[in-house]
């Protein structure tokens, strides 16, 4: 009986899933396997917001698969010995894998291919599984690949995306492959109180409740900190749990100036995977060195754990870090006026935040975070490196009446309106009663320092 081996990595769903399909339309039975790898571990990856998610994710996978007549197949070790013991064990000739765009995907794939070649066995590698297009499908003349997002955004809304795959109505499993248990989140410690459920079913529900929800007013909402506008999907897209593609296939089926600006978000996503699949250096490294002499020293470090804790004293950074460490998810415009804040204003190494930030995101995605750390800090693809997002003024036009503040920090909940934004400048016994931090910096001082260390003066 012919046999295949399917391995999971961040494609953890049943929907639209072009390897599993292929595996299943030549074999007769097909072993759905996922590999728990130390290495991700020892690299950092593998924050307990996301270990816990990714339980979730794999007991609804697993769940889906026995619906169907299969299941997933566990184990733990390194995933080119794993994969090849299975497909000793079940005979099987063909391994089919989505293809992945960072550093460490890419090694990955190419010590498995070598040993499974070395084996007399294939690898099959599908592209456009883990984004909506390739990572190398969409490049500039003379370049592997485009620096700046509107260039790139414009080819790659010309770019077909292909059509979404219905899930398989069986999956056969050989029986005597031996699992691992499937892990739990309930055995991971130190998780966010706030973490969202993990898993397809719940990525799905999501998706198709906010569209109808708020799929139309995405353009003008998604800024709108308090109103929870945005999708919440970016767990679910960074461990494959929706499909990047059906998401762009869905709302480009609503239409309206919403659905386009949801799709420019899914391109952003698409934008910084092939800078790192060109780049992958850039998950580390300046991609565009400005020359800076980060702070270092005591008085820097203390900075950084203010920010951290949230105890800046500037009340919406405080927010969006209280709600990052409660949800282990920050809304976007609070990630980028956090990063602001820390990179620009306190003129801490964007490293920092991203390390930071990794160490709590469930979507913490080496391409997007890092990336998008950059682009803030002015070392990245931003064509205007030098711009400075003023927390106050952000507080202002972004949560105009404190209510996402007075959500996060309770210390200001007595304090109304936009006052909520500069509490500094309370006086008398009102200011005397909060129990709130004064600014770690002066923004002026900060901007001007900022300046100084660029050359801008």
């Amino acid at each position: 009986m012919n046999t295949s081996v399917v391995l999971f990595t961040s494609d953890l769903r049943l929907h639209d899933h072009p390897p599993l399909r292929a595996a299943l339309a030549s074999a007769d039975e097909v072993v759905p396997l996922f590999v728990r790898d130390p290495a991700v571990d020892r690299a950092g990856f593998a924050a307990p917001n996301r270990t816990a998610f990714l339980a979730d994710c794999l007991a609804d996978l697993d769940a889906g698969l026995r619906r169907r007549g299969g299941r997933l197949v566990v184990r733990a070790g390194d995933p080119v010995a794993e994969v090849l013991d299975v497909a000793r064990r079940t005979d099987a000739g063909d391994v089919h894998l989505a293809a992945g765009y960072s550093r460490f995907a890419r090694d990955r794939e190419e010590r498995l291919g070598h040993a499974l070649k070395a084996d007399g066995r294939r690898l099959h590698v599908h592209d456009g599984v883990v984004t909506a297009v390739p990572a190398g499908a969409v490049t500039p003349a003379g370049s592997d690949h485009f620096a700046v997002f509107t260039p790139y955004h414009r080819r790659w809304t010309r770019e077909a995306v292909r059509a979404p795959l219905a899930p398989p109505r069986a999956v056969r499993v050989p029986a005597d492959v031996r699992s691992d248990d499937l892990p739990s989140r309930s055995s991971v410690a130190a998780v966010s109180e706030g973490l969202a459920p993990g898993g397809e079913t719940e990525g799905r529900r999501l998706l198709t409740r906010w569209l109808d929800r708020y799929g139309d007013a995405y353009e003008e909402r998604h800024d709108d900190l308090a109103g929870d506008a945005t999708s919440r999907l970016s767990p679910y897209l960074h461990f494959g749990a929706v499909s990047a593609v059906e998401a762009v296939h869905r709302a480009r089926g609503r239409g309206g100036p919403g659905a386009e600006a949801f799709v420019r978000q899914l391109c952003w996503r698409d934008f910084h995977h092939q800078v790192l699949h060109a780049r992958p250096d850039a998950s580390h490294a300046d991609y565009r060195p400005r020359g800076d002499r980060w702070r270092r020293g005591p008085q820097a470090e203390a900075d950084l754990r203010a920010w951290q804790e949230g105890r800046t004293g500037y009340p919406v950074v405080d927010a969006a870090m209280r709600q990052l460490a409660h949800e282990g998810w920050m809304h976007n415009r609070g990630r980028l006026l956090t990063a602001s804040f820390l990179t620009k204003t306190l003129y801490v190494d964007w490293r920092e935040g991203a390390r930071h930030f990794l160490g709590l995101l469930v979507d913490g995605d080496i391409a997007n975070n890092q990336l998008n750390w950059q682009w803030v800090a002015g070392t990245g693809t931003d064509t205007r490196p030098h711009r400075v997002l003023n927390p106050v003024l952000q507080g202002r036009r972004h949560d105009p009446d404190g209510a996402y503040v007075r959500r996060w920090v309770p210390e200001l909940a007595g304090v109304a309106g936009a006052a909520v934004h500069e509490p500094w400048k309370l006086s008398g016994p009102e200011r005397a009663a909060l129990d709130y931090p004064d600014p770690v910096v002066d923004l002026a001082a900060g901007l001007a320092r900022f300046r100084e260390a660029r050359g801008r003066i």
